[in-house]
């Protein structure tokens, strides 16, 4: 099946903690649907020191959550405004994305 938010896509999280915040897609985890978007949902997490490999001192570390699929929405190519999304089949064959609200291609 087609995938309708893909690595890349500038989506907005509709509900939630962090509904309206906008972001890009930086990472799509298939298994568990699950989206994580730059600058959105940060997790703090304490860590021993020698516990990381890339953290070797410890402290308090930020890494990046993530967020169930059916809460964020891609944003349209034209408005910037959340839409659904479709596809449609070009003449050369190939499958594209399109804005639900203005019909505008994904890029």
């Amino acid at each position: 099946m087609a995938q309708r938010i893909v690595k890349g896509d500038t989506v907005e999280v509709i509900a939630g903690k962090h509904k309206g915040s906008k972001g890009r897609v930086v990472r799509i985890i298939t298994d568990a649907n699950r989206v994580c978007i730059e600058g959105v949902a940060t997790v703090r997490r304490h860590l021993a020191p020698n516990k990381d490999p890339k953290h070797q001192e410890g402290g308090i570390i930020e890494k990046q959550g993530s967020i169930h699929l059916s809460n964020v929405m891609p944003t349209d190519p034209e408005t910037g405004k959340p839409t659904r999304v479709g596809f449609k089949k070009l003449t050369d064959g190939r499958k594209v994305r399109v804005a639900r609200r203005s019909g505008a291609e994904f890029p």
